[in-house]
């Protein structure tokens, strides 16, 4: 693989991911990651919460399906998903999708400057199988429809305006999105064996309810160059928009989008990848790659949300797997960050840090139940790189 020299930016809150990366630190890659010793060290024993982490890492339950929230009077939603954590005054909120096909849509609790839990609320309600989104630089968070021609809803994490669909964003089995405020363009993933990675360009930056829907055009080597072109019918009918661009990429299962600092990554699940796209240049490359990976087995399989903190450590949760979420540091060295025993029927979902990277919120869609209704959502504070 071609050795590029690239920033890899990562962000911390909304409120940092608005300005693209301004909390980064360059370094020379190499891509795909490989095996090594985490920046944290081995992974302990199992704690209370039946969670391994490294030393000096703790975790709490923040919240469980179909239980009211800790000191609020807030019943958590089903399969718990997608999330990002937005600033409020000296707290933050973390909001959180519900991947569920009927009754969806979007929680949130409120935090206070010390972690305490002060309130929780719905912000969208009676959609369908809200899998991922993203969060935009004018604190709102785009909650996407993982369903054949789903739509993708902007809603506010304080929940005073109501959520808006943004038919503009196209009609297509939408993933996660990510903003590029450099760029001011929202990239876009797609959950589809045959599917396409895609940037919305709005006719104002700030305002989706109009704009341009293109798809990535590139060769078929897992390396190269790329370019965009318009996609005809965003409302995927007759075509389906993965369907209308014959020359268009096509990836396996697209899953989760970080964008910071002139580049973008986003996971695919089919085939255990992180992409990269090197925005700077436009050109592309595998991060990660299950079946590259030397010495030994790959720490990281069924791949799938992915978020990033100021060092620039991606962090990549798990769909199955031995459901973890693994490290890839700025020097391409993979490892488990963190591994929740007894959940083999789960996936670990929506990988966000609060404001301040001391705390990483995400969730176990099914729990120890194997159900929707056993989703649990966790925080993990400790001594994160920044």
């Amino acid at each position: 693989m071609e050795r590029r020299i690239f920033l890899r930016g990562a962000v911390i809150g909304t409120s940092a991911a608005a300005f693209g990366g301004t909390l980064m630190r360059g370094a020379a890659y190499a891509a795909p990651a490989q095996n090594g010793p985490g920046p944290y060290g081995a992974l302990g024993a199992a704690d209370t919460n039946a969670i391994q982490l490294p030393t000096g890492f703790t975790s709490r339950v923040i919240a469980r399906s179909g239980k009211v929230v800790s000191g609020t009077s807030y019943t958590w939603h089903n399969a718990p998903d997608g999330g990002a954590c937005f600033a409020d005054g000296t707290g933050w909120i973390y909001v959180s999708n519900s991947e569920v096909a009927t009754g969806g849509g979007v929680g949130a609790v409120k935090f206070d400057s010390s972690g305490t839990i002060t309130g929780a609320h719905r912000i969208l309600s009676n959609t369908r199988n809200n899998c991922a989104g993203g969060a935009t630089p004018w604190q709102t968070w785009l909650s996407c429809e993982e369903v054949s021609r789903g739509y993708v809803y902007e809603t506010d994490p304080w929940g005073v305006k109501a959520a808006t669909r943004r038919d503009a964003m196209g009609q297509f089995k939408h993933e996660a999105a990510a903003a590029d405020p450099v760029r001011k363009v929202i990239y876009l993933t797609e959950d589809e064996t045959d599917g396409c990675f895609y940037r919305f360009t709005p006719t104002t930056w700030g305002d989706l309810s109009s704009g341009t829907l293109q798809v990535l055009v590139a060769g078929t080597a897992t390396s190269g160059s790329f370019s965009w072109r318009d996609v005809p019918d965003p409302d995927g009918s007759p075509t389906a928009t993965r369907d209308q661009v014959s020359s268009a990429k096509i990836f396996n299962g697209g899953e989760g989008c970080h964008y910071a600092g002139d580049t973008v990554w986003f996971t695919t699940k089919g085939d255990n990848r992180v992409w990269q796209l090197n925005l700077s240049n436009s050109t592309y490359e595998l991060a990660y790659d299950d079946s590259l990976v030397n010495p030994g087995s790959a720490p990281l399989t069924g791949v799938d949300n992915v978020t990033g903190s100021s060092s620039g450590d991606l962090f990549v949760a798990e769909d199955g797997g031995n459901m973890e979420i693994c490290i890839i540091t700025p020097d391409d060295v993979v490892a488990p960050f963190l591994r929740i025993n007894g959940q083999s029927g789960s996936e670990i979902t929506g990988p966000a840090f609060s404001p301040d990277g001391t705390r990483l919120y995400f969730s176990s869609q099914r729990g120890t139940s194997g159900s929707s209704s056993g989703g649990i959502t966790y925080e993990v504070t400790g001594p994160f790189r920044r």
